[in-house]
């Protein structure tokens, strides 16, 4: 019987060199993971999903690769891997890492060994051109920061491609001798105790720009087929989480018939989500989520209410995207990147309201899929704008009110990053230890939230309905799997109300109360008119309470 854990997950994700240094050098590292492990676990994380923590120049935050089979030797060593696994898996957490194999450093052994010798079995592992294509300024990823997708090598003598920065040269997959690379890249990591990937940029991974006339080139999502075949035969609960921002008329594609990437992230839900928050509207968030196509049994969406990039905003008009900006209060000149989206943490757009903050994972956790969170969200960490590009929302976790905010013993400057250290986010007041203390801290609120989010599995693996309500802020919708329904509802606007929800079709009589933003009176068996506060929530199972 197949092993649909990933239907059940909470997933976690960090950045293990901001997350807890153990050797106090000011760099995060396994060790001060290791010692995090029981905080995590505490939350009720089934999953954590690690950036990436291999060799790297450091220039892309990780994400530049020098070396897919090693550990970066600041933030420890394979032995260091190895034994967080181990106590990972003792915790009864799983682990998940990145996988960035569409591109590598060009500090890489094989891009160096391509660029000196035409004759090198690695210079196919990239993508040259002898003249430098007519198209070189299209595409690129970060307007801004990058102007153009192909560069010359004076080494190579020759144009190399890249879809991100200049120094991360695509490699060239159409090549067998690639795949079996990343094949082997993959089972290395399985080998030690991993139980999937997350692969960045899927898109750009099958994507065959400069390459030509190869069976590759017939069906770019063929590979795709083959990653999850491989990953069957060596470990068959492995899973992929695949970063794909695409039209909803290709994104199924990455699905397949469930025999190509088992999670997706649903960009289209966060943008629709991002919408309905800003105008406090249920429309915009009902309208994506039905545009999105359903996923086949084995497949499912993974949700969000920020990730470790940008907020994209790419599915939404110009209009739209100013509208949100405007809403929230942003200087786009400020906070907008790449053209594309807002680099700032969810706290800092809502100023601070601790009811828009619950709301919104309130909402992520009964979406019908995968919650994922990103580290610091459970405590409502904010940004520093003042930080380059993405890092303004990668600063160190905030540990409590001590030096570096428990980050790091070093001292500050040679922090990897520095700490928030500014009201109302700096780690003084805003850290993990002040929370604990606090009955009514969001920390308290996401533990107590996750924990109904797994008495509650029909959120996972059920099928949704929404339901129609008279008002236009209120969004609420209905899962089923098996005998158990459960509802959420929630109140997008800062006016309290009494909605009326249309549950004619669906015999029910009882509704009982499993987490709420505020005590209310019980539901009068038969009544469906139910109370919410401004930015109320209220999850319902229908019935009694499973025990």
């Amino acid at each position: 019987m197949l092993d649909l854990w990933y239907k059940g997950a909470i997933i976690y994700c960090l950045d293990v060199e901001v997350y807890m240094d153990g050797n106090g050098d000011g760099v995060g590292d396994f060790v001060g993971l290791i010692d995090r492990l029981d905080y995590i676990a505490g939350l009720g994380i089934n999953c954590i999903w690690l950036m990436p923590f291999y060799p790297t120049p450091n220039r892309d935050n990780g994400y530049d690769i020098t070396d897919y089979y090693n550990v970066d030797p600041r933030l420890g060593t394979l032995g260091d891997f190895v034994e967080f696994t181990r106590q990972a898996e003792h915790r009864g957490l799983r682990v998940i890492v990145d996988l960035v194999v569409n591109h590598t450093s060009t500090d890489h052994p094989w891009f160096q060994a391509s660029c000196k010798d035409k004759n090198s079995k690695y210079r196919d592992y990239y993508v040259w051109a002898e003249e430098k294509p007519e198209n070189a300024e299209e595409g690129v990823i970060f307007p801004g920061y990058q102007d153009s997708t192909w560069t010359y090598n004076e080494e190579a003598g020759a144009y190399y491609f890249h879809r991100f920065y200049d120094h991360q040269a695509d490699l060239n997959v159409a090549n067998p001798q690639v795949r079996e690379e990343i094949y082997k890249i993959m089972g290395f990591w399985l080998q030690l105790g991993v139980s999937g990937f997350r692969v960045d940029a899927v898109p750009f991974l099958i994507e065959l720009e400069g390459i030509k006339d190869t069976a590759q080139a017939k069906d770019p999502l063929l590979f795709l087929k083959e990653i999850r075949n491989f990953l069957s035969w060596r470990r068959g609960d492995a899973i992929v989480l695949a970063e794909v921002n695409e039209s909803m008329d290709k994104i199924a594609d990455y699905f397949g018939d469930g025999d190509r990437m088992q999670l997706l992230f649903s960009f289209m839900g966060n943008q629709s989500l991002t919408l309905a928050l800003a105008r406090e509207e249920a429309a915009p968030l009902v309208n994506g989520l039905k545009a999105q196509p359903q996923p086949p049994d084995m497949g499912q969406w993974a949700y969000f209410v920020r990730n470790h990039d940008e907020l994209t905003l790419d599915k939404l008009s110009d209009e739209e995207q100013n509208e949100v900006l405007q809403r929230f209060n942003q200087d786009k000149e400020q906070v907008w990147l790449y053209d594309r989206g807002i680099r700032r943490r969810f706290p800092p757009l809502v100023d601070n309201d601790p009811r828009r903050i619950r709301l919104a994972y309130s909402l992520m956790l009964t979406l019908p899929g995968t919650p994922v969170l990103f580290y610091g969200e459970e405590i409502g960490m904010g940004d520093d704008l003042s930080l380059e590009e993405r890092h303004a929302i990668r600063t160190p976790m905030q540990w409590s009110n001590q030096q570096n905010g428990g980050f790091s013993t070093a001292s500050s400057d040679e922090l990897v990053r520095s700490v928030i250290d500014e009201e109302p986010y700096g780690y003084q007041t805003l850290n993990v230890i002040a929370q604990r203390r606090d009955p009514e801290s969001l920390l308290n609120w996401i533990e107590r939230a996750i924990r109904m989010r797994k008495e509650c599995p029909e959120f996972g693996w059920g099928s949704c309905e929404f339901i129609d309500t008279d008002n236009p802020s209120v969004f609420a919708h209905c899962c089923q799997w098996k005998d158990g329904t459960v509802i959420a509802i929630h109140n997008l606007s800062g006016k309290s109300c009494v909605v009326q929800l249309d549950l004619k079709d669906r015999h029910v009589k009882c509704l009982t109360d499993i987490l709420e933003d505020q005590p209310y009176e019980a539901i009068q068996e038969g009544s469906h008119e139910i109370e919410l506060e401004g930015y109320g929530y209220r999850w319902f199972r229908v019935g009694g309470i499973h025990l």
